[in-house]
């Protein structure tokens, strides 16, 4: 691959703390194009955020086994996918911006390294308290699937940004749909600490490739400090409506994501379905074929298609709890619903994190970190939710809840369209 030139960055800074404009992102190559990330790097991002999201994962299909072991009441199990999400947004907060001040190669080697010692310590736990500490590391440290997919859109070309943006995307949204299955077949056959035990592992063999495989990029905002840094997250919101925007939309469909998906596991477990935990996770397969259905919603956000792909994903996203709803009574309605909701998700995910990272290329960590921390919320939000709504109305009532948010994000999408035109909203 030839070798990227560094961006031209301005480092002049307003009295907010958020860097100017810039114009120019890199020079062109000899043949007139700006080089593009290779795809051997693009998709070794991929598994990386994979690998890295999935730790958070893990205990949505194991749920009840935990809960059993530690004595957790299946009214609150749900504290462990939320404690973990919470974390999460606290780490896109404090982690996640400085990839626009640290050489990102030693933040994620770094980060990754921690994770290591946290799922050691899950799998480890002699109690629910050092299981949930472990746990609040673990999504402390999954930030770092950020700083990848920021990586990527720095090393991309500009014509190329989405469709990169969506492969490193895609990664992650397998990521969260495979771990299902991992710990499913892991759990029936050695138990739920082997899931974490073995995550170390791979985690701790793939931070050794990111250290030999990536480069250096040095300081990408050399005259900002920390804090200043932090502020400029929230000048963002203000600065760009495209974030604020397309951060709540993030909000709304993860939300339905996690009722989905934190929820599922008790239908499927109790009677008369009585799944095994490797059934139960072979749900996320599924899951996982709408997603890379939808990994080229990037290039149609680099066309210009965005706010048109972003509606029909969403109305697609609405229509999906109405099979999800046939769950108790038919596996197969269930599996095309499924296909149905990760398609609509990933593919206003992938646009939107396309349409973000195009407008500030200084800034494109802390515009992945505001983002990110409204889909935290929306994924904390629908654990706690759907596992509150399942105890005390079953799961009818969960679906009408999904399908609400979802219908929600539908009328929002529609009221703030217009405020972030694209070359398919213009004509």
């Amino acid at each position: 691959m030839e070798k990227l030139d560094e961006q031209a960055l301005a480092v002049n800074e307003d009295s907010s703390g958020v860097e100017p404009r810039t114009t120019v992102e890199s020079t062109k190559s000899g043949s007139g194009r700006v080089p593009s990330l290779s795809r051997s790097i693009t998709l070794l991002l991929a598994v990386a955020c994979g690998l890295a999201v999935a730790n958070i994962y893990f205990a949505q299909p194991l749920l009840d086994t935990i809960a059993n072991e530690f004595g957790i009441a299946y009214s609150s199990i749900g504290i462990i996918i939320t404690i973990t999400q919470i974390c999460y947004a606290l780490g896109l907060f404090l982690l996640v911006p400085l990839g626009d001040l640290l050489d990102r190669r030693k933040l994620v080697v770094t980060m990754m390294l921690i994770s290591v010692l946290a799922l050691i310590t899950v799998g480890c736990a002699p109690n629910s308290a050092v299981m949930l500490i472990g746990m609040a590391v673990v999504g402390l440290m999954a930030v770092v699937v950020q700083v990848f997919v920021a990586y990527a859109a720095t090393l991309a070309a500009p014509a190329d940004r989405g469709h990169v943006v969506g492969l490193v995307t895609s990664g992650v949204v397998i990521g969260i749909l495979l771990a299902r299955t991992f710990a499913g077949v892991w759990t029936d056959l050695a138990g739920w600490r082997a899931v974490y035990m073995i995550s170390a592992a791979l985690t701790l063999v793939m931070a050794c490739v990111m250290f030999r495989v990536l480069p250096h990029q040095g300081k990408m905002t050399a005259a900002l400090s920390y804090p200043k840094l932090l502020r400029s997250v929230f000048m963002l919101f203000v600065q760009e409506p495209v974030l604020l925007i397309r951060a709540v939309i993030a909000l709304l469909i993860f939300t339905a994501f996690s009722i989905l998906w934190t929820s599922l596991v008790l239908p499927l477990s109790a009677p008369p379905l009585s799944l095994s935990h490797t059934a139960i996770g072979s749900f996320g397969l599924a899951g996982a074929a709408g997603a890379l259905a939808a990994a080229r919603a990037g290039q149609l956000a680099d066309r210009g298609l965005g706010q048109r792909t972003t509606g029909i994903a969403l109305v697609v996203l609405l229509g999906s709890w109405l099979a999800i709803s046939l769950a108790e009574h038919s596996l197969w309605a269930l599996i095309v619903g499924v296909i149905a909701l990760d398609f609509a998700v990933q593919a206003v995910h992938v646009t939107s994190q396309s349409m973000i990272l195009s407008v500030r290329p200084e800034s494109r960590s802390r515009l992945t970190a505001g983002y990110m921390i409204f889909y935290s919320i929306g994924s904390a939000t629908g654990s706690v939710a759907s596992t509150f709504v399942y105890a005390h109305a079953g799961w009818i009532a969960v679906c009408l809840l999904g399908a609400a948010v979802s219908a929600l994000a539908l009328l929002f999408w529609a009221l703030t369209r217009h405020l972030t035109p694209t070359s398919d909203t213009a004509s």
